[in-house]
């Protein structure tokens, strides 16, 4: 058997982070057995399904690495197969229509809540005949479903889960204007799809015992089920916004590498030993639903942090200037020139190491790519004292004829510098730092000057000191 899973949001919004690691989740299961990874688009609310929101969906999934096979399927647009099964299900006295008005059904939810009993559909039109019908009621057509007995689920995750039939009722199938309901189009869909594993989140756990029934009234194969546990805050409270329950572009616009959101989604809810970072490829070796733990899982931004923070300094440095490039154009107010990304590859050995986010690299390295003169922040500004500059200015002089521009080189030089001036080599190093970046922190020093090159550097501190 080949295994087919799928990832089938509701176009409502953006691709927010539980949805992210249910669609890793099934991408990984599905490229672990050489199986495929479908996308359907469940679009059948039309109020509150928009173009923006699908585009959303498409993005964040490109942007996580998680291709699917073959075209997304829109939901909305097989109404009319979803309908035909209906049918067939009321041809084969598998279903009935059911003319219950509003009032009725109000007055049967009533009922149940004042006796304390769970709200359900009491089965009145399930034997009575269409001759009884009252008139101008458009029927619903439900579901015969099995009045006793039991409905049990062997799910992966959750292990066997029985429930029994008379707790279910005969749910609605297709509405009085002939649209289906989403219990009837999420079955009809994923057998038509060829569906062999739901991976998907454990809030739809009571929907599974219902389109079980369904199945097996259709006669078709039941797909096996796993259903993960929901992500909380680190509070244990039911994931927010507040906790980081936001769109997976947001977490792009952050800083955050889509291989690191990728290893942490991961580690939500699933392991392999003590292993941390688990890179994709092995990800895809070791992923089995076995490892899904039963208990929710803790978001924690810390922890999605020091993760970015391990691939950033992993990454290609070209690639990570290409990324921070638009960061940088959008602070300078233009575009970094060529002269510019050449500076910052070279200097991105020294700075990848101290940042997190790409949002933190691009600010440490925007000094590379500013025009003189620097602007300097108030503990920079601080150390340009009087004194200071005037060793500036002959520091300035002394590497003028350094014909060694190497990193090792310089330092000896600066070293070598402070102790013919009898100096500390902070009181030399500190202001040259803040001439060169316009900081106080930044890579090591003897670094930033190396890549800055001769000319550059001297105009740096001569500039700083109120030179040319």
């Amino acid at each position: 058997m080949t295994v087919v899973t799928r990832f089938a949001p509701s176009p409502t919004g953006f691709l927010h982070i539980g949805g992210g690691r249910t669609a890793l989740f099934n991408w990984l299961y599905a490229r672990h057995t050489g199986g495929k990874f479908l996308l359907r688009i469940e679009d059948t609310d039309r109020a509150r399904s928009t173009e923006e929101a699908v585009g959303a969906i498409f993005e964040g999934l490109k942007w996580l690495g998680l291709d699917w096979d073959g075209e997304a399927v829109m939901q909305f647009a097989r109404a009319g197969r979803h309908a035909e099964v209906a049918h067939a299900l009321l041809a084969q006295g598998k279903a009935y229509r059911c003319y219950a008005t509003p009032e009725e059904l109000e007055a049967m939810r009533e009922q149940a809540k004042a006796e304390g009993r769970p709200v359900r559909y009491d089965g009145r039109w399930r034997d009575r005949p269409e001759s009884e019908a009252p008139a101008g009621v458009k029927p619903v057509i439900r579901l015969k479903a099995p009045q006793s007995g039991q409905t049990v689920i062997q799910d992966l995750v959750q292990g066997e889960v029985t429930v029994a039939n008379e707790q279910l009722d005969d749910f609605v199938l297709l509405r009085g204007d002939g649209t289906p309901t989403y219990m009837l189009s999420v079955v009809v869909d994923d057998h038509d799809m060829g569906i062999t594993h739901v991976i998907r989140g454990d809030d739809h756990l009571n929907n599974a015992f219902r389109q079980t029934q369904l199945y097996q009234a259709m006669g078709w194969d039941v797909p096996v089920f796993a259903h993960i546990p929901l992500i909380h805050g680190p509070d244990g409270a039911k994931l927010s916004k507040r906790h980081g329950a936001l769109g997976v572009e947001a977490y792009r616009d952050m800083g955050f590498l889509p291989e690191a959101m990728r290893n942490y989604l991961l580690r939500l809810g699933w392991g392999h030993g003590d292993e941390e970072i688990i890179p994709t490829e092995k990800a895809i070796e070791w992923f089995d639903l076995d490892a899904v733990g039963r208990s929710p899982s803790r978001f924690d931004m810390a922890k999605l942090e020091n993760l970015n923070a391990h691939y950033l300094r992993e990454a290609d440095d070209a690639r990570l200037v290409a990324l921070i490039q638009p960061l940088l154009a959008e602070r300078l107010g233009q575009p970094v020139d060529d002269a510019g990304k050449a500076l910052l590859t070279a200097g991105m050995p020294g700075l990848k190491p101290r940042a997190k986010t790409l949002v933190d690299l691009a600010d440490s390295a925007l000094f590379y790519v500013r025009p003189l003169p620097l602007p300097f922040t108030d503990k920079a500004a601080a150390l340009l004292t009087d004194e200071a500059r005037q060793v500036l200015a002959k520091l300035a002089t002394a590497l003028e004829g350094q014909a060694d521009w190497s990193e090792a080189a310089l330092e000896e030089r600066v070293r070598s510098f402070a102790e013919t001036e009898t100096l500390k080599l902070g009181a030399v190093a500190q202001p040259l730092r803040a001439a060169l970046t316009g900081s106080t922190m930044s890579p090591g020093i003897f670094d930033v000057l190396a890549v800055l090159g001769r000319d550059a550097a001297i105009a740096r501190i001569r500039a700083a000191v109120g030179g040319n």
